[in-house]
């Protein structure tokens, strides 16, 4: 395929790395360019109008993946002449210019706070014939206000803030997305109504750290009356949110989670590490005895909660000692399930020049003991599931040997990846339609129900999946341009219509 023909549509493709802030970002990217006048090409489509990289600069060799993937598209880039390449994400935000000077043929460099410029900076390189890189040290319009190309029809993000006040020495968040900026209640349960209004079931709450939502406007339990809030819309059958800190978590959040319908019994709380003298380290205001306490009425007022968590393992200075202490806190939690991360040096962060920086071989050989806990823990959690109920909500993707095996997949209303046979229903679920049924099998990173299910509901989701329809929210346009040629204005009216 060559790049679009004169007057047809110009076709992009966006290719996402990192955290669901990201993924919900790609979204925002999506939307911008389909209502500037881009057209999706299909994944096999090698050689797109517009390709977007969405990076993250958390993770080590975030740099060398992004470095090599613009590598590869450069020889079809030079056979492709008007074919474009963008760069945006956190790692642009980071490396601003280095990326146009380590990649000459790159198009378009734009940052984390500046999504909705990505229209008008590829129609600028485009008409220039130069690189146009872009990157604002704040905000210039909140990512919701953008048009948005949903990616499922059943289950949607909302963002509910952008950017993070901690100052964890292991973490160049802060730095790249800023302080955090949080958005108005009216705002976030209009967005979630017009989701609603699409089809769609499920909605996450998106933010750095979503419970110390309210910190700008000056309310410290906005978090809990929202999530209340959110149990008034009707239609709205799942509710999730992620992730809160420990330091901010408070009782009337684990009230509203436990007293409103659809909010989910699933918490997804960082841990990071066990030992208080790692957490300190690390700069989190919180110790293992507040983290411990938390679950502990969680599980109160939630029995059937599932809690996971993210852990560290390897951080500098980090003893045997510690480590023991991060197992003991697993072997309490009772973590269903975890992502854990051995420690990389991430330049600009306090963590990267500290003491006591480990050999890769002690890190990795903790990282495995601390998997092998993690996995006996969720593997006996989710052997106490088999024989009870489940009410899954049926997902696209989630199962890869779902076609071998003959059966669908989807998540439990805790967030459990449960695979299921459709039984005398083979043929009439659809993506988004919900299914209960029966445990009788547990891995440790899933649940399986082979007997016949107990029900089948159809839904307003599963119809849009059948009828091929994507939630879009329009946001608000800013005056963005459109490709190709412009549409007709109506004709005048008369007095003001033609000012």
């Amino acid at each position: 395929m060559t790049t679009a023909a004169a007057g047809s549509p110009r076709t992009y493709q966006v290719r996402t790395y990192g955290c669901q802030m990201n993924v919900h970002d790609s979204e925002r990217i999506s939307g911008l360019l389909e209502q500037a006048g881009y057209v999706r090409a299909p994944q096999a489509d090698d050689t797109p109008d517009i390709v977007v990289f969405n990076t993250c600069a958390v993770r080590e060799n975030a740099d060398n993946r992004l470095y090599g993937n613009l590598g590869h598209l450069r020889p079809v880039k030079d056979k492709h002449p008007g074919m474009q390449i963008a760069v945006g994400g956190c790692l642009a935000q980071k490396d601003r210019g280095e990326i146009v000077r380590r990649a000459p043929w790159v198009d378009v460099v734009f940052g984390t706070h500046n999504i909705g410029a990505l229209p008008v900076l590829l129609e600028r390189a485009r008409h220039n014939a130069a690189a146009e890189v872009e990157i604002l040290e704040s905000l210039d319009v909140f990512p919701s206000t953008l048009p948005t190309r949903r990616e499922s029809t059943y289950a949607g993000w909302v963002s509910i803030s952008v950017g993070c006040n901690n100052t964890c020495t292991f973490c160049i968040v802060p730095s790249l997305r800023g302080k955090e900026k949080d958005r108005r209640p009216g705002d976030i349960l209009s967005e979630v109504r017009a989701l609603v209004d699409e089809g769609v079931l499920e909605v996450t709450l998106l933010g750095q750290n979503v419970n110390s939502y309210g910190v700008e406007f000056g309310d410290r339990y906005a978090f809990g009356k929202l999530l209340r809030a959110t149990g008034e819309i009707d239609g709205l059958e799942r509710v999730r949110f992620t992730s809160p800190h420990p330091k901010d978590f408070t009782d009337d959040v684990i009230a509203a989670m436990a007293e409103t319908p659809n909010v989910c019994h699933s918490l997804h709380m960082p841990l990071q590490s066990g030992s208080d003298d790692v957490l300190k380290a690390m700069r989190r205001s919180y110790r293992s005895e507040r983290y411990l306490g938390i679950i502990e009425k969680v599980r109160a007022a939630m029995p059937d909660a599932a809690i996971t968590t993210d852990i560290i393992v390897g951080f500098p200075g980090e003893t045997e000692a510690d480590f023991q202490r991060t197992l003991d806190v697993v072997r309490e939690a009772r973590f269903s399930s975890a992502f854990t991360f051995q420690y990389s040096k991430r330049p600009g962060t306090p963590a990267a020049t500290m003491d006591g920086q480990l050999p890769k071989p002690v890190v990795q050989e903790r990282y495995e003991r601390l998997i092998a806990a993690v996995e006996e823990i969720s593997w006996a959690e989710n052997k106490r599931l088999v024989g009870e109920p489940v009410e899954v909500l049926v997902a696209v993707g989630e199962g890869r040997k779902d076609e071998r095996t003959g059966r669908l997949s989807g998540r439990a209303r805790d967030g459990r990846l449960v695979h299921f046979d459709a039984g005398s229903f083979a043929g009439s679920i659809r993506p988004g339609d919900i299914v209960h049924t029966t445990v009788t099998y547990a891995a440790p990173h899933h649940l399986n129900a082979d007997g016949a299910p107990l029900s089948h509901r159809r839904t307003r989701a599963g119809d849009a999946a059948e009828a091929g329809r994507s939630p879009r929210t329009p946001g608000v346009l800013l005056g963005l341009p459109t490709i190709g040629a412009p549409a007709v204005a109506p004709a005048a009216t008369g007095g003001c219509a033609a000012h």
